[in-house]
Formats: structure tokens, sequence, C-alpha cells
């Protein structure tokens, strides 16, 4: 640490900072913050409960500049926890899409609904109750009771680990078990009780702004001159990468079926798993043959099928290959009004929960078929919704349709 002041004691394997330390290191950190620090994010405006808990979500797993636009406008919509828990599903859902890991709107919906049951829509002030909360992790609810109560709460997002990591040089990944205990009790005696909103507030802009993941800028650092990382030249070695594993591919078809009036099929995935409670084109196997689904499931006649380029997307634990088939049918479905399944138009689809790359599909699929309804060619470019999803360049042995459009005209020349 700093000149004068002693290296952090340890007990067993977890290091303590001395008193003289996290005083230090504190009014480094506050003084920084003064003069350098974001206050005027939309947030930090009017800081109650329910904004910094809504921000605090949303910024899990995502930048600020791109949680902003999405927060005003859930702001707009929810101002307070009444408004977000008397909503549909859907319209968070909605509100939600591009901003992936969806699991937390649902969450946030859900908590919400049980802020107004169990406590009378009134925000838990002690940090046992709000951890019990739907999404609400330790640092979440230490995040909401330090920045808009107050309270003396230490904080562990993904930069506040780098920070500590670093300036304390502590080994192996945060991820684990065994180093997250030391970052918490490194945090928890580093954390002043007084100012604590602001402090945990530095150390989040500090992570984001100077001692980011890449290209860390220790000239401006308040912590430089007592940062151990620094001191061995070692920073871009704190904290260890998560381990490398292979992510699995998984490939699927995608059925755009489109009846006679243009409509397009969603149904709505179940509430758990990948893109939980949202709506998408049914999905099939490789296998499967999209003819025969089409008469058992709609009871309807097919037209013509068109192979779209297929198109990857990029999950936590996986990525999934989709494979868009066009499917236009010759006649009205007779089973239109199946649970959980609507027909929309592919350019306005109403205030439905949509992942950002079926909505990116569907944008592309009605602006073609707007001028020429029953083609879509398979050249173009398809652009990319998200940095994680991209269309994929055709192999060899996918620029013929897929096994069901095969099918298809293989059946219609016989008959």
């Amino acid at each position: 640490m700093s000149q004068g002041h002693p290296r952090p004691q340890a007990v067993g394997t977890t290091p303590i900072p001395s008193p003289a330390t996290a005083l230090d290191f504190a009014q480094r950190l506050l003084s920084w913050f003064e003069r350098h620090g974001r206050q005027d994010l939309p947030w930090q405006q009017e800081t109650t409960p329910y904004r910094v808990w809504v921000s605090e979500i949303m910024l899990q797993q995502t930048q600020v500049a791109v949680v902003i636009p999405y927060f005003e406008r859930f702001m707009a919509r929810f101002p307070d926890l009444a408004s977000l828990a008397a909503a549909e599903q859907d319209e968070v859902l909605h509100l939600w899409s591009g901003l992936g890991y969806y699991a937390r709107a649902r969450h946030l919906h859900r908590a919400a609904r049980r802020i107004l049951a169990e406590h009378q829509g009134r925000f838990p002030t002690q940090i046992e109750a709000l951890q019990a909360l739907p999404g609400i992790g330790r640092s979440t609810a230490g995040a909401i009771l330090s920045l808009a109560l107050g309270q003396r709460q230490p904080i562990l997002d993904g930069n506040c680990k780098r920070v500590l990591a670093r300036c304390f040089a502590i080994p192996g990944w945060p991820g684990s078990s065994a180093v997250l205990a030391k970052l918490w009790a490194l945090a928890t005696a580093l954390t002043p009780a007084e100012q604590t909103a602001q402090f945990n507030q530095a150390m989040m802009d500090l992570g984001a702004t100077l001692c980011t993941r890449s290209r860390p800028d220790c000239g401006r650092c308040p912590l430089a001159d007592c940062c151990q990382a620094l001191a061995r030249n070692r920073v871009h070695e704190y904290p260890a990468p998560k381990p490398r594993k292979q992510i699995p591919l998984r490939a699927a078809q995608l059925l755009l079926v489109q009846d006679p009036a243009g409509k397009i099929l969603l149904r709505r995935r179940p509430p758990a798993g990948v893109w939980g409670g949202l709506w998408t084109p049914p999905e099939l196997t490789l296998e499967a043959d999209a003819e025969d689904w089409c008469r058992s499931q709609l009871q309807a006649s097919v037209l013509r099928l068109e192979m779209l380029p297929p198109r990857r997307h990029t999950f936590s634990h996986f990525q999934l290959e989709m494979r868009p088939l066009l499917v236009i049918l010759a006649s009205q479905p007779q089973r239109i009004s199946e649970p959980g399944a609507v027909w929309i138009d592919p350019l306005q689809p109403g205030i439905l929960g949509l992942p950002a790359p079926i909505r990116a599909l569907l944008n592309t699929l009605g602006a073609t078929t707007s001028s020429e309804p029953l083609r879509v060619s398979c050249s173009g470019s398809h652009a990319a919704a998200e940095v994680n999803s991209q269309p994929l360049a055709p192999s060899p042995t996918e620029s013929h349709p897929n096994t069901a459009a095969r099918k298809f005209r293989a059946r219609k020349r016989q008959e």
C-alpha cells in the first residue's frame, strides 16, 4: 500500500487492510470521485430505492452507455414500483428487448409484485429481506441500500472486483468461491461508515473508466502508487480470467410460417430457459419436416419453402445456429387460435417481448415481403442485431435448401 502504511494483515487466507490503509484508500477514492466521477447519470437523479434497483439490474453485464436509453424508456413507462407490478410480463419484456439476459426482466417483474404483496409496496431496508427477492444478490442489495439510503453496505460488481484484485494483487478467478470470499472481506473492510454512497459509486466508476479490463489508464488512477499489481508490473494478470471451456454449438430450424395475408406465426417460449417468456418462431430440429409440422399443427398446406441465410447467436453457455425457413402457406390455417401463439405483422409485431435477433430477422423479412409478399431472396445483407448475433456465410453444404425444403420440392415434382 502507500508509503508509511503497513501491508494488509492476513487472517487465514483473507487479506484484511489495517484501519490506516482503509482510511487512505477511501480518501483517495472520494477525492478522485469529487473531481472526476460520473454524477449526472439518469439513475443518480432522484436516487430512490426503486430507480437504483432498476438501474443496478440493467447494469449487470451491460455497459452504462447501452443502459441509459433503456432506463429512460423504462422509467417513462414504469415510473414507480406499483406501475411495474401492475404491468403484463409481455410489456416488461418488450421494453427489455435488446438488453439480453432476459431472466433479469422476469425477476424484476416478479420482485415488484412480491414487494407490493409482502411489503405493502415499500422496499425492505434490511439486506436479508432484499436478498430474498428474485434476482437480487448480495451486491445488488448493497447497492440499493447504500446508494439510495446511505447505509454502510459493501458492493462487489465486476468493476469493484477488478479494482480490488489489482490493488491487493489477489490471484485467481473472482468467480471462484475462495477468491470471492477474499474480495468480499476486502470490500467490507474498506467501505467507510460515512459517504458510503459516494465511495461505492467511486469504486464502480474507477473500474469502468480507468481500471478497465484492457488498456487501464494507470497514470491517472488515484490508487496507482499503492497498487500492488502495478508495482509488480503485472496489472494485466489481475484478475485472472475465467477458465476456458469450449462452448457447444446447437443448430435448429426456425419456421417463419407466413399465412396468405402475410402474417407470421410466433409462439411464446416456456417461462424458464433460453429466451424464457419471449415470443419466437416455432423451432424444430434440423431433421424435422416443416410441411408435416404445418399439416399436423396448423391443418394447413404449404405453397412454398424458402431457406434464408443462417444466423448465429452466442449465449453465455452455448452458441445457437438459427436456420430460418420461410414457410408460405397455400391457405389460411385452420388452427389459428392455439394457446400461446399469435399471428403478427413482421414490421409491426405490437407489444411483445422479442429477442433482438428475432426482431432483426422479422424486420428483414418484413422489409422484403412488403414489396414482394410471396418471395424472399436468399441473397443480400442481413445486419447483425447484436454484437453476439451475426449472419453466417453458407458453407458449400448449406448453399442448397435444407432437408425440409428438398423433400418439399421433390414431392412437388412427383405430383
